[in-house]
C-alpha cells in the first residue's frame, strides 16, 4: 500500500518535515510521481515489530526482581 508524505507522517506519529528530510537522506524508500512522493508502507512492517520486542524486554526487565544483597543481614 502506498502512501503520500502526510499519511506516512500521520502513520508513523513523526512531522511532515522529518519524512521529507529521511526520503530525501535515503533513510525511507520513496518513489515520485511526478507530483509527489510515495511510500510503501510495508517498509516498516519490521520496525514495528522490533519496537514491539524491546518494549516487551523492557517490561520483563522491569517486572525483575532485585536480587537480595547478601550485605544486607551482615550482623554487627
Amino acid at each position: 500500500m502506498y502512501r503520500t508524505i502526510e499519511e506516512t507522517a500521520a502513520h508513523l506519529q513523526m512531522p511532515e518535515e522529518q519524512v521529507r528530510r529521511y526520503i530525501l537522506e535515503r533513510r525511507i524508500k520513496a518513489i515520485h510521481d511526478g507530483e509527489q512522493f510515495l511510500i510503501n508502507s510495508d517498509q516498516f512492517t519490521r520496525h514495528f515489530e522490533q519496537l514491539e520486542q524491546v518494549k516487551a524486554w523492557i517490561e520483563e526487565w522491569r517486572n525483575t526482581p532485585i536480587p537480595e544483597d547478601p550485605d544486607i543481614k551482615d550482623e554487627d
